[in-house]
């Protein structure tokens, strides 16, 4: 059998970017106002969200644990019960506010997993909508992201600002 790639020359603004010293989302967490500088969406008890600044797609958002940890297995039980039901209010407002086709769910441990961010686990949600893996991606190696993230932001935040 062939071997498949996958092409992802959109990441590349991520890859190649200088990387910050500490874990970004913890800097994130340590902003005392939530905003677009700092893409968090919520705030809760033990986790919270926070749209992604490199996003696969528009409305890329991430579910994270307050707590500085790479390990999935050393969540609390508290902290895994809010990051499961903050995940499904995430898919809620998501569907409501940009209405995708569809979305991935996921997470990865550990850089080979292909983490971005290993130190800090997260789960991603990711809008998919029908045909975004166009003709610019596959033939002109563009990832066309059509909103930009402020009004992204800003209507994600809205809706949780609901909670």
């Amino acid at each position: 059998m062939a071997e498949r790639i996958l092409w992802a020359p959109w990441r590349s603004a991520f890859v190649l970017s200088k990387k910050e010293k500490g874990c970004p989302l913890c800097k994130a967490l340590r902003a005392k106002t939530d905003s677009v500088k700092n893409l968090i969406v919520y705030r809760g008890e033990t986790c919270f969200v926070i749209l992604n600044k490199f996003p696969y797609n528009t409305g890329h958002a991430m579910v994270c644990p307050k707590r500085h940890t790479s390990k999935l297995e050393k969540l609390s039980e508290a902290e895994s019960n809010e990051m499961f039901a903050l995940t499904r209010e995430t898919v809620r407002i998501i569907n409501k506010t940009i209405k995708p086709h569809s979305l991935n769910l996921g997470m990865n441990i550990g850089r080979s997993s292909g983490a971005g961010i290993p130190e800090h686990m997260h789960m991603h949600a990711v809008p998919r909508w029908n045909g975004d893996t166009s003709f610019m991606l596959v033939v002109g190696e563009t990832k066309v992201v059509s909103v930009p993230l402020d009004p992204v932001y800003e209507a994600i935040k809205k809706e949780f600002d609901k909670l």
